[in-house]
């Protein structure tokens, strides 16, 4: 994750923030609170041995692995980096909880529609639900131009080299849009099942999008997003009569790496399932 490869440092830009681009975030003073030395994930990394001589680095204490550094202070690194964006999140949290809004964070690989299905469903509650979006990329401002036509207030965040949103980036931007008490605040993560799923933003939930086009196996591969995700929108479903994809296995996968995870069957650009996720998003809205 970010606190082993640094991607962290990437040079962040704010749209909108053209005479201040780097984020006080990077050089905050920040003691980190006590945590004593402990698995961050109760994901057990438990591959199978083989006589193909396959390698895995995810044995350690960290759950990874980097060049000259030991498992102890990869953990060091963690428990830093994370407790700084935790404590971040938490005032998110509460400014959020403070409006009754509803902040979810949408996560996915590139290129599992996860904004098609956003504008989409932005269509849908137009003049119904005060609505807001945070677009997370790396560069460009083209997604939070999509979002806009839909008529919704959108920012975009990029973040230069980081592959992921953190809570800073969220407490800079969101008191930027224009969204009433109540309303649902979309973050648009960075396209990436690895990192995004061990940086809290202050959200209710995760929202994990999987694509039919990507293979049903995606929730073993990716096990942490899918572990801290509430609920899984099964993407494309349009397409799979041109596909060989199994979804009852890709459901067993999902609910073997999380029991309670909510699953919805949806097609953006057909209208599958789309009423089902509308009714999610008011329930959880109201509760």
């Amino acid at each position: 994750m970010c606190s082993t490869c640094g991607c962290a440092e990437g040079n962040l830009y704010i749209e909108g923030d053209e005479h201040r681009p780097h984020s006080a975030f990077r050089s905050a003073p920040f003691s980190p609170a006590p945590r004593p030395a402990a698995a961050l994930t109760g994901i057990t990394f438990a591959p199978q041995r083989s006589d193909a001589g396959d390698l895995h680095y995810g044995h350690g204490e960290a759950g990874t692995h980097a060049p000259g550094m030991s498992q102890r202070q990869m953990l060091d690194v963690e428990i830093n980096v994370l407790d700084k964006n935790n404590q971040i999140a938490a005032r998110n949290r509460a400014r959020f909880a403070a409006r009754k809004q509803l902040a979810l964070n949408l996560v996915s690989s590139p290129g599992s529609g996860k904004t098609t299905l956003l504008t989409e469903t932005l269509k849908r509650l137009n003049g119904r639900v005060s609505c807001a979006v945070v677009e997370g990329d790396q560069q460009t401002v083209n997604d939070a131009a999509r979002i806009r036509e839909t008529g919704t207030p959108a920012i975009q965040v990029n973040t230069g080299k980081g592959c992921h949103l953190d809570a800073q980036m969220i407490a800079d931007a969101a008191p930027r849009l224009p969204l009433e008490d109540s309303g649902i605040l979309f973050i648009e993560n960075v396209g990436n099942l690895v990192c995004p799923a061990s940086f809290d933003l202050g959200e209710r939930h995760k929202v994990a999008v999987l694509s039919v086009t990507e293979g049903e196996d995606k929730p073993l591969k990716y096990p942490h997003m899918f572990a801290a995700a509430s609920i899984m929108l099964l993407n494309k479903v349009d397409l799979l009569p041109y596909l060989n994809f199994d979804v009852d296995k890709c459901l067993a996968y999902a609910r073997e790496v999380n029991p309670e995870i909510e699953i919805l069957l949806v097609s953006a650009t057909r209208g599958d399932g789309m009423d089902g996720w509308l009714q999610w998003l008011e329930s959880e809205r109201c509760a």
